[in-house]
């Protein structure tokens, strides 16, 4: 199985899969919308044993058969204060 992989033009570390190049017939337009215009970044073949480092490939393989997409969202923030408060009680 291939699939086509874009990022966002307004989003960063967002990305959207899809089945083929330029198939975004299954992509709401709500999504694309807010998704902004797809930067075209590679075709990528979907092995069952490949990692992938911020996407389960099992999740993404069913995701694409069964929406025909995958997006992608970046990971959330840290919030270094909280995580600097809770060292200090801590010690």
């Amino acid at each position: 199985m291939l699939c086509a992989v874009y990022k966002s033009s307004k989003k960063q570390e967002t990305y959207l899969y899809v089945p083929g190049r330029d198939d975004f017939s299954k992509v709401p337009e709500a999504l694309l919308k807010t998704f902004g215009t797809p930067v075209f970044l590679m075709i990528m073949p979907l092995k069952k044993d490949r990692e992938l480092a911020r996407v389960d490939i099992h999740k993404l393989r069913t995701e694409l058969k069964i929406k025909g997409f995958y997006l992608q969202l970046p990971p959330p923030t840290e919030n270094l204060l909280k995580i600097h408060l809770q060292q200090q009680n801590v010690d």
